[in-house]
């Protein structure tokens, strides 16, 4: 099996770094980009092709690590090439398999990893057109292995599933980081000190709730005594917090609705899989 990357950009080159790693690639690992000369870094094994057409006609599964804006473009120049049996996995999620079949009929999957692919501990999204057969669906889901667990969606899901994976620790992030810049409000504990220990605090809550598959009610319930300091706090989390939570999956919906919109414009098609795309409807509700 011949895995190709077009694309050499951040997702691009995770994706070539850590699929070497794993030696999950039977065959050969090709990868293309529009600019050579950013492939100087790349080593053997890794084979570097000269062009997009040239790794389509080596390659059973090919990712398309580039932007919606080019990715019509790519799709025409390898079609004449492909392979009748390959496999075309689009890492965006924005643009759907409807418009992706008007520049070619193949099958495909779309794939989104999170961040934490870097460590191995991404959740990846995947989903499939119908044309992609089970074969291909246990062979994608081997590789992408390789950076963490892998969970099927629904295309229409694809949006909202990307909001609880691949832009959660984004989200996460920014949630802590206010956290600790207020605690620093008040306490001389140095700011590294106050993220270390809430840092250290957050990975072991997530791993206490996997390993004894506890719910975030029962970990409050457990911290929170009745009449205790820590309840002062979870109410005013649960009182004042979910109001901020609403407008933010508002405002990521409707960035998501305008990406589609724009893929619309690209493609020159939008159809009912556009109102659906990314799991919102036409007005941007879920």
């Amino acid at each position: 099996m011949n895995v190709g990357i077009i694309g050499y950009g951040s997702m691009g080159k995770m994706l070539l770094e850590k699929f070497s790693e794993s030696g999950r690639v039977s065959g050969n690992l090709l990868v293309a980009n529009r600019t050579r000369e950013k492939l100087a870094d790349v080593g053997e094994p890794v084979i570097v092709c000269g062009s997009y057409a040239e790794l389509a006609a080596c390659s059973d599964i090919i990712f398309l690590c580039v932007l919606p804006a080019g990715m019509k473009t790519v799709l025409e120049e390898i079609r004449g090439d492909l392979k009748e049996d390959s496999l075309i996995v689009s890492l965006n999620g924005s643009v759907t398999f409807g418009q992706l079949g008007t520049a070619v009929k193949q099958k495909m999957a779309k794939a989104i990893p999170a961040v934490t692919a870097e460590i191995n501990r991404s959740q990846t999204l995947v989903c499939f057109n119908e044309l992609a057969e089970p074969a291909d669906k246990k062979r994608l889901k081997q590789l992408l292995e390789a950076v963490g667990d892998v969970i099927e969606l629904p295309e229409n899901e694809m949006g909202m599933g990307s909001e609880l994976v691949s832009c959660m620790p984004g989200f996460i992030a920014s949630i802590f980081d206010v956290l600790c810049r207020e605690a620093g409000k008040h306490t001389k504990i140095p700011p590294d000190r106050i993220v270390h220990m809430v840092l250290g605090t957050m990975h072991a809550t997530g791993e206490l709730m996997l390993q004894k598959h506890m719910s975030f009610e029962e970990v409050v319930s457990r911290v929170a005594t009745k009449g205790g300091i820590t309840e002062e706090g979870t109410k005013v989390i649960y009182d004042q917090f979910p109001e901020t939570a609403g407008r933010l999956f508002e405002k990521t919906l409707e960035k998501r609705k305008l990406t589609a919109e724009r893929a619309c414009e690209h493609f020159g098609s939008c159809g009912k899989e556009y109102q659906d795309a990314g799991g919102i409807q036409m007005d941007g509700r879920k």
